[in-house]
Parts: structure tokens; sequence; C-alpha cells
């Protein structure tokens, strides 16, 4: 009896679900009382731009046997698990639990990627990866902004996140976009996102025989290494050669000191992929 309860709970495991996660029942909204399988696909469904407030979810329809019912994660009816990782808080249920999911009380919000390998850091107001750990620069709430990049907003974004050197956060398929179009500085603050003293040297090893830049070059140089900034970055870059062009730019990616948070969310996908 026993063993068919439990071959019942694993019944179709992975087997339903939406592109955003693989779960055994839907949700009905508690704003429009509409139905859909998560609540990004609420929100980019619904015209008016309004948003599912996860919480608020009060009940939900298991897709075995099509049965309505309070937020529980095995149906009432039919036995069925509608998520493997199941969140009373959050009204989260994901099959896929090798995303390793893990609820932050600090963040109020599911998370993926291991608990063990994040931490709440309390200033920047969101999980980050342990790697990161005394070793980045707080700013106040940085993943509660948008990306300055897509301006999506990335506390509960699904894409993965950076951090940079400054603090300051953006996606990190919007990073690499800014790396090639040859921005190497913080859109916000203009803080280079390079360990300039690495790229320097790097630049040294390149013209070993100083005497022969042209003066504007030498000031350019100059100005770059006493502030740290990347304001003259593009400009150097046009006076070098395309070989010089290819050597700085495979440095560049090299000495790169953006941490990616396999946040969710990824996975880093993001911590939450993200809830």
């Amino acid at each position: 009896m026993e063993h068919d309860a439990e071959a019942r709970r694993g019944f179709a495991r992975m087997g339903f679900g939406c592109k955003h996660y693989r779960r055994r029942c839907r949700i009905r909204a508690p704003c429009c009382g509409d139905v859909f399988h998560c609540r990004h696909c609420h929100n980019e469904s619904t015209e008016d731009g309004h948003e599912l407030d996860r919480h608020a979810v009060q009940s939900v329809i298991c897709l075995v046997c099509d049965t309505e019912q309070p937020v529980a994660q095995v149906c009432c009816n039919c036995g069925v698990c509608m998520g493997e990782y199941f969140c009373r808080t959050c009204k989260f249920f994901d099959d896929d639990v090798d995303k390793e999911q893990y609820h932050c009380n600090d963040c109020g919000i599911c998370r993926v990627g291991g608990k063990e390998n994040f931490f709440h850091c309390q200033k920047c107001g969101s999980c980050y990866s342990t790697t990161l750990r005394d070793k980045h620069c707080c700013i106040e709430n940085s993943m509660r902004n948008n990306c300055p990049i897509c301006y999506e907003y990335l506390f509960d974004s699904l894409r993965e996140t950076s951090v940079l050197r400054c603090g300051h956060t953006m996606h990190l398929q919007c990073f690499h976009e800014m790396l090639k179009h040859d921005k190497f500085s913080c859109p916000i603050c203009s803080t280079s996102i390079f360990d300039m003293d690495k790229f320097l040297r790097a630049l040294d090893a390149e013209v070993p025989n100083w005497q022969f830049l042209s003066p504007r070059w030498k000031k350019a140089t100059s100005t770059w290494e006493r502030d740290g900034s990347c304001a003259t970055t593009a400009g150097t870059r046009r006076r070098s050669s395309p070989a010089s062009r290819a050597t700085s730019a495979a440095t560049a990616s090299r000495t790169t000191p953006a941490e990616s948070l396999p946040l969710s969310s990824r996975s880093q996908p993001s911590p939450d992929y993200y809830r």
C-alpha cells in the first residue's frame, strides 16, 4: 500500500510545466482570477502590466486530476506530488530539484544554486556567492535596482547577474555585451570594471620602449594609471594596432573581476533563476 502511494506521488514527475518551471499544477492568480502555470506566465500575458504577488496565491489546480484545492505539495484528490521542491511561503513548486532550490528568509523568496553556496549580504540586500564574502564592495540594496543596460529589475530576474568591482550589479549577458562594444567602465559610476594594475602591466609588457610613444599616448596612459578611469580607453584602443587590440582584449577578458552569481538564479544561475 505504501509502495502504491509512493508510486502515485511520483507519477508524471517532470511531465508537466511551462518554459519556466516543471511542475504538476497550475496556480490561480489572486489578482485577476485567471489560471497560469506560474507567476512568470501571468506577468508575460497581462496587458495592463500588473504582476502576480507570489505570496498571495491561495489555490492551485492539479494537472493530473484537474482538482482545484488550497496550496499544498500533494494533491488532496489523486495523491500526486505537484512539485518535488515546494515552498509554502512562496507558493512555489518545481520538479527540477537539480537547481538546488532554497528559501532565503532575508530575501523573502526562493533562490537556486544550493544554500551552502550563498550568503545573504544585509547591506546589498540579496544573496551573493560565497566567493564574494568579504570580497565585494557593498552598496545598499544594489540588487534591488534595474539593470543599467536592459532596465530589467535585478532582484528576482531569471537571468544570471554579475557584481562589478564598484559594487553595482547588472546581468551577466549585458556585461558581456558591454565588453563587445568596448565599454570597460561601470555605466552607473564610471569606475573601471577591470583591475587596472594588471591591465597596465600587460600594456607595459606589450610596449616595452615607452620613448617611442607619442606625447598624447603617454598623457592618456598616465591619466588612466592615476585615477583608474576607463574614460580614455576608447581613444587609446583607436590608436593601437589590430594586433595590440586583440592582445589587450584577451588580457581584459582574463583579468575581469566581475563575479557571476550562480545568485538564481543564476545559476551563477542567478540565485533565483529566480522564483
